[in-house]
């Protein structure tokens, strides 16, 4: 019996082909099949090199690719895909001996469970409650207040407030150092009592969903939503890294296919999706509020989805074409697990040690220069008007420079008393909603460019405080029922 190895399309899609592969010249490190099809896909950079040598051949594959769509009644990439698909199983059937049925194991029965419509959005809000649980309470909550409290507050800082106050005689060059900004008391205090932790409980969490098998099923279930958004299921991996940390999920945007995907994604990224630390520390503030909590997550929910929609419908650019392969479930390894866990948080503490230190120190420069003092003056008429005391200033500036910084900033101010709940949770959300970090803002202007980056700024700050202002004043219209 011969095998059907050679692989031949459909009449109308085999006679394109052949027409733009003999129209090539060669020379592209391909066959002129392989890059026939590439054109007639539409896939950019094969377009971009063909169309520097041969222009007339990109046009031309792309009029046979608008009579191909027309005549099949599906995308180019489409028809491909599923010509490619028939052909695995004619092989597949030559091939293939099937033996006795076998009961499915646990691992299998889980992998469907976790792509079927109903029951698979019940284990992603498993899962998302068990990253409450261990990030939010557990790491948010019981570690950080260990830290916070044992051995900073009860041991470090006032040995290094006394040391300092001995050992420099100057008040202006003690505060780089320790009391309420220094790069000890403030810096080192925020990225290992608060920080550290909480990232690295998201990191070990992240680590066991990847060993397990699951994001690929968590994208193919929420491709659907995500094609609303003008993305596809692929960008659900660089969405959920950002819990962990938006600049690195703004350089795994890379991997997204179109330019208006890896806008779209980049630009949601800087919106509505917290980092680790800053969404352990939201959750542990609000944990208290059982509708303060559903109430933030509600609308920054409602804020990501609204602007995702608008951006696709506002962006010009075809739907997104997903396809992937789905690895079998298992049990997560340990050894794998720790490894990942450990090789992200190496990257990341290297990377978030610094600027913490560094954000100490251009605040202790904004306050001796003044500038600070200047900059949150001009933020306090539009936090009145979100019904936020002047002291939240701070914590907005502080979220520039990281929104985990702010987030610990927004922490001290509820431990101190001073914000309501109502006040707590508009807050939390315009902080949410807040700029992205000056870490995440640089990799923007680096992977989007100066234009981009900046328009992103621009619509983030007015929606964060537009979504504030709209926030405070539906509270207070309802009679501050809550």
């Amino acid at each position: 019996m011969s095998l059907p190895f050679e692989l031949r399309y459909t009449q109308p899609l085999e006679e394109a082909v052949e027409e733009v592969a003999q129209a090539l010249d060669g020379g592209y490190g391909l066959a002129p099949r392989s890059i026939a099809l590439l054109l007639l896909q539409g896939d950019e950079a094969t377009v971009q090199r063909v169309g520097a040598r041969q222009p007339e051949v990109v046009r031309r594959s792309r009029e046979l690719a608008q009579a191909l769509e027309a005549e099949l009644g599906q995308p180019v990439a489409l028809a491909v895909a599923a010509e490619r698909y028939r052909w695995s199983q004619r092989v597949a059937a030559a091939v293939v001996q099937e033996r006795a049925a076998r009961d499915d194991t646990l691992g299998e029965r889980l992998g469907r469970w976790a792509m079927h419509p109903w029951v698979g959005l019940l284990m992603v809000a498993g899962v998302l409650y068990a990253l409450y649980q261990f990030v939010g309470l557990f790491a948010a909550g019981t570690v950080v207040d260990w830290l916070e409290e044992t051995l900073f507050e009860n041991w470090l800082t006032p040995r290094v407030n006394a040391a300092v106050a001995e050992l420099i005689p100057w008040p202006w060059l003690q505060e780089l150092f320790a009391f309420d900004y220094g790069l000890i008391t403030l810096g080192l205090r925020y990225a290992v009592a608060i920080v550290l932790p909480i990232v690295g409980a998201f990191f070990l969490f992240f680590s066991i969903l990847e060993d397990s098998g699951y994001l690929p099923r968590l994208a193919l279930l929420l491709d659907r939503l995500c094609k609303r958004l003008g993305l596809s299921g692929r960008a659900v991996i660089p969405m959920v890294l950002g819990v962990g940390c938006g600049t690195m999920a703004t350089v795994v945007t890379r991997t997204l296919e179109t330019r208006r995907e890896r806008v779209i994604a980049t630009f949601l990224l800087a919106l509505g999706i917290p980092c680790s630390a800053q969404l352990g520390v939201t959750m542990a503030l609000l944990a208290q509020l059982p509708w303060g909590l559903v109430l933030w997550g509600g609308v920054v929910a409602l804020v990501f989805l609204t602007a995702g929609f608008l951006a696709a419908r506002l962006m010009p650019g075809e739907p997104p074409l997903f396809f992937s392969h789905i690895p079998p479930m298992r049990w997560p390894r340990g050894k794998n697990v720790l490894v990942k866990t450990a090789a992200r948080m190496q990257w990341y503490f290297l990377e978030v040690l610094p600027i913490f230190l560094l954000a100490s120190v251009l605040i202790w420069l904004g306050r001796l220069t003044g500038l600070f003092e200047l900059l949150t003056g001009a933020l306090e008429p539009v936090l009145a008007a979100m019904g936020l005391p002047a002291e939240a200033a701070v914590i907005f500036l502080y979220g520039f420079f990281r929104r985990d910084y702010g987030a610990a900033g927004l922490y001290d101010l509820a431990d101190a008393g001073l914000l309501a709940p109502a006040q707590l949770v508009v807050a939390a959300v315009t902080l949410t909603l807040f700029l992205p970090c000056i870490a995440q803002f640089g990799v923007m202007w680096k992977e989007r460019g100066p234009r981009v980056a900046l328009t992103i700024t621009g619509v983030v700050l007015l929606v964060a405080f537009g979504t504030g202002w709209s926030l405070h004043h539906a509270i207070t219209w309802v009679g501050g029922v809550f």
